[in-house]
């Protein structure tokens, strides 16, 4: 009777250890991991012996799952075959693997995300492409740094270093295109860009790589980026050092699997190591610490046990490593936290019509997204220094060592930091307990051994040996032919500044094929902003000819150094002063020469006011007071007045008028020498401002800039401006004027004047230049050829060739002196001194109402009848002899002696009638 009641209690435990869910203990003895490599590389080799390292350390400490024991499952994918790879790859998801480490290939990783998603199982994967993202896959788990920091450092290297044009050569799959697509990116945000791109198959023939290298040897960039795998990239150096191009002049930097190589391999064949010579590669940096060391101390034991003796600890080694400790510390916090391992099969794996696809031994791992949640919450110190997680899915920090191959080994000269963006010679670690500091200026890397055993930094590009021949705009010009022009009889351009270009061309260590193409019919002068723009068109290669350095141009071009220096002035008519025998008039302009007469007299008569009641120089009768008014304002002029003065505020008033007195008298007298023995002009512009203040017309060249800048700049209306085509047009117009048709002045550049000025010599430059600009020429933006371009006109310059060449088209004539004569007239006016006339007349002021204030005082106080006439004759009264007696003990005793003199002297004066002070005491 029990066989029965126990039968249906076996079959249901046996349906469900067996059926459509099976279930583990929640901390079960064995957990599996699986782990996708391909084993014959490197890398595998490498991966595979840092995995069973990591897995010896975790199950000899039983602190860290609490008994679990941790196991690998590991299959073999090939990454040159990838559709081997990949039905390889899917047939191993068939295990029940709680998280899978790898794959390493980039093209696997991205089929295998797909199924990672639907099995829901963490995929800690070291491929660096940089699309695979968590975003898309939120079970792929990066663990080493992606190709987004790898090719930013590699920006940053190219812009340290001054390149601008980079050739890219790359395996053709999806680590290589996205690797150089992050790559273009990165070097666009530096205002770099690759100038030509170059893939090849993973199984490219010897003769395939040779003709990829001859096509990269005829380009113009010398700075080549290699992004492949380590068979390739060995082949294509060597490859490379039999067609010379590992010598002087080339600039070769490869991606972190040279540098994963190089650490990896014990012994490098010497004509390996020989033929990449000056290299730079890069490798993520791990900080240097005990565990590292630890780990390294025992690796050759551990390459032994497994089977690759030959292979050392490499960066791709420690990443592993730390991802294998990574899912440890996640699974005890997924057990800690209630996960229990368990798989369900997918019912969608089957065929709608009841058929197989053979995929339904595929489990999903139920809790997979609680242990993927805790993978991302990880946070420990591994080998390679702090593993954790952005909001991103990155490990935080990424950081680059910049390598350089020499001799039998490699040389660290710098380092890259996403922390701060620039290179350093300071270890990133030391960075990051500091303020990011980004000033580039803070930017340096140790000295570079370059290919071909030089420390002289290449210039990174030369012209391409196949380069077509180059189509260089020049103006033809109607006038001014000295400086560019088409001669009509060989049909060549020639001028200042076609010799200037040639001579710098001579310069340049590379020959430069080219071809002048005049523009413009050379029956007026071309517009030299469409000149410009024909080169961001590409129908020029370049534009040379006196094209100046603008604002608007510099936007859609490249200019070299200015060859000549230049800036916009004002010609106008000019007439000489002749010198008469008036000419001592000629210092103050009439109003000057009024208004300081009139203060002359106020001075004087302000003085007199202040000084006459208590001053008996000041005193005496209407003829004699007004003889005294008169000499003594303007004996002042030459500090000769002989008349003292008593009160407080007639000395201040004379004090502050003396000052006044010299400033004027020392202006008049140096303005008088120039005139007297400098010769003169004359002229009605003196600047800017009487251009922009006034409605006349003004004259600007066909085809120069002056024009918009006087628009734009100036708000000068269009309307009052005339195109003017030659020097003679030039001469026309300013001798008509604006009265009859022509212009009060024209604006144009210095060197056309200069040129013009030398034959007509009536004609000047009114004020300074306005502008400073130069004339340069313009090339498509990045250009290689103006930088050197301006090296060379530089050098033109320190050995004095560039004067030779201007004075040989340039030199002027005998009114090339006038040019340098600025218009500005000698005479003082009134607006220079107003300052110290306000000074004089607010003290005069002050003095009447301080003085006029105390004698309605006394008035006040003494005068019983207030009027008028009586207050009138009050001030104009003598001051009584006890007042007077005190201000005579304050005077000194010649002033005393000298007064008492004058009362002996003078005649007593009759008392007024109404008076009531007696003059004579």
């Amino acid at each position: 009777m029990e066989i029965p009641f126990l039968m249906p209690l076996v079959l249901s435990l046996l349906l469900f250890s067996n059926g459509i869910c099976q279930s583990l203990a929640a901390r079960p003895p064995v957990v599996n991991i699986g782990s996708i490599l391909q084993l014959n590389s490197t890398t595998g080799g490498v991966s595979e012996v840092a995995i069973h390292a990591a897995l010896e350390d975790i199950n000899s400490d039983p602190t860290v799952l609490n008994g679990t024991t941790l196991n690998v499952l590991m299959k073999d994918a090939s990454c040159l075959d990838g559709f081997l790879g990949m039905v390889q790859a899917l047939q191993f998801m068939e295990t029940d693997a709680i998280a899978i480490i790898g794959p390493q290939c980039s093209t696997i990783a991205h089929i295998i995300s797909f199924v990672a998603n639907e099995l829901r199982v963490p995929m800690m994967s070291f491929a660096s492409d940089a699309t695979l993202s968590s975003i898309q896959f939120p079970f792929f788990v990066r663990t080493a740094p992606s190709d987004l920091y790898q090719m930013a450092a590699v920006a940053e290297v190219v812009d340290y270093n001054h390149w601008k044009i980079v050739t890219a050569v790359y395996i053709d799959d999806d680590y290589g295109r996205n690797g150089i697509a992050a790559l273009d990116d990165a070097l666009t945000a530096k205002r770099c860009k690759i100038s030509y791109k170059v893939g090849f198959p993973a199984n490219a023939k010897n003769s395939d790589l040779i003709n990829l290298l001859v096509s990269v040897s005829y380009m113009e960039s010398r700075v080549i980026i290699l992004h492949t795998g380590a068979a390739t990239g060995l082949r294509l150096f060597s490859m490379a050092n039999r067609l010379n191009m590992m010598g002087n002049g080339y600039v070769w930097i490869a991606t972190d699997w040279l540098s994963a190589y190089l650490d990896s391999n014990s012994s490098v064949p010497a004509d390996i190591i020989y033929g990449m010579q000056g290299v730079l590669t890069l490798r993520p940096h791990t900080p240097n610490s005990k565990m590292k060391s630890n780990l390294i101390s025992k690796w050759s034991s551990l390459s032994k046990k497994y089977n690759h003796s030959d292979l050392r600890l490499s960066y791709y080694g420690v990443y592993v490593y730390d991802s294998v400790w990574a899912v440890a510390h996640a699974l005890d916090a997924f057990f800690n936290d209630g996960g229990r391992i368990s798989f369900s099969n997918d019912s969608r794996l089957r065929d709608a019509t009841g058929g197989t696809l053979h995929l339904e031994a595929m489990s999903i791992f139920d809790m997979g997204n609680k242990l993927l949640e805790k993978i991302r919450k990880v946070n420990f110190t591994g080998v390679s220094g702090k593993v954790q997680f952005d909001a991103s899915g990155d490990l935080i920090h990424p950081a680059y060592d910049i390598i350089n191959v020499l001799g039998n080994g490699m040389r660290t000269i710098g380092f890259w930091s996403n922390y701060s963006g620039l290179l350093s010679t300071v270890p990133p670690e030391d960075l990051y307990s500091k303020p990011p500091n980004t000033s580039l200026a803070n930017q340096r890397l140790y000295d570079v051994i370059w290919p071909g055993e030089t420390s002289q930094r290449p210039r990174g590009w030369v012209f391409p040996s196949n380069a077509k021949e180059l189509k260089i705009g020049v103006p033809n010009r109607f006038s001014f032919k000295e400086f560019v022009t088409k001669d009509n009889v060989t049909g060549s351009m020639k001028g200042y500044c076609i010799d200037v270009f040639t001579q710098a061309l001579a310069l340049l260590p590379y020959p430069v094929t080219y071809k002048f193409v005049p523009f413009g019919r050379g029956t007026e002068n071309p517009h030299y902003d469409k000149l410009v723009q024909m080169i961001e068109s590409n129908e020029f290669d370049g534009a040379i000819g006196d094209i100046a350095i603008t604002m608007n141009r510099t936007v859609i071009a490249d200019f070299t150094q200015p060859f000549i220096e230049t800036g916009l002035v004002i010609l106008s008519p000019v007439k000489k002063h002749i010198t008469t025998s008036w000419a001592f008039l000629q210092p103050f302009t009439l109003e000057m020469w009024c208004i300081t007469g009139v203060f002359f007299l106020v001075v004087g008569v302000v003085v007199w006011v202040l000084e006459h009641r208590i001053n008996d120089e000041f005193r005496g009768s209407p003829r004699q007071q007004m003889i005294t008014i008169f000499w003594f304002s303007f004996s002042t002029l030459f500090f000769a007045h002989r008349e003292n003065t008593m009160s407080t505020l007639g000395r201040g008033v004379l004090l502050i008028w003396l000052f006044v007195v010299l400033i004027i008298q020392s202006s008049y007298t140096a303005s008088l020498t120039s005139i007297l023995t400098v010769q003169q002009l004359d002229t009605s512009i003196r600047g800017i401002d009487d251009l922009k203040n006034s409605d006349d017309p003004v004259g600007f060249q066909v085809g120069s800039f002056a024009q918009e800048y006087m628009v734009k700049e100036l708000n000068i209306s269009r309307s009052r401006l005339r195109p003017l085509g030659s020097p003679q047009e030039y001469a026309e117009a300013l001798k008509l004027g604006p009265k009859k048709g022509g212009v009060m002045a024209i604006v144009d550049e210095r060197p056309y004047v200069e040129l013009f000025l030398s034959s007509y010599c009536k004609i000047a430059v009114a004020g300074s230049d306005f502008t400073s600009r130069g004339w340069g020429f313009a090339f498509p933006r990045d250009s290689p050829l103006q930088v050197d371009l301006s090296t060379a006109i530089l050098s033109l310059s320190e050995n004095g060739e560039l004067q030779r060449i201007h004075d040989k088209w340039l030199k002027t004539g005998e009114c090339a002196t006038d040019s340098n004569e600025f218009i500005d007239s000698n005479q003082l006016r009134l607006e220079s001194f107003w300052g110290l006339f306000l000074i004089c007349a607010v003290a005069c002021i002050l003095a009447l109402l301080i003085y006029f204030g105390i004698m309605l005082r006394k008035y006040l106080r003494h005068e019983p009848k207030k009027s008028l006439r009586r207050f009138i004759s009050f001030v104009d009264d003598k001051e009584p002899p006890k007042n007077r007696k005190k201000r005579s003990q304050s005077l000194p005793a010649s002033s005393t002696n000298s007064l008492a003199a004058l009362d002996v002297e003078r005649p007593a004066r009759p008392v007024r009638s109404g008076s009531v002070v007696d003059i004579e005491g």
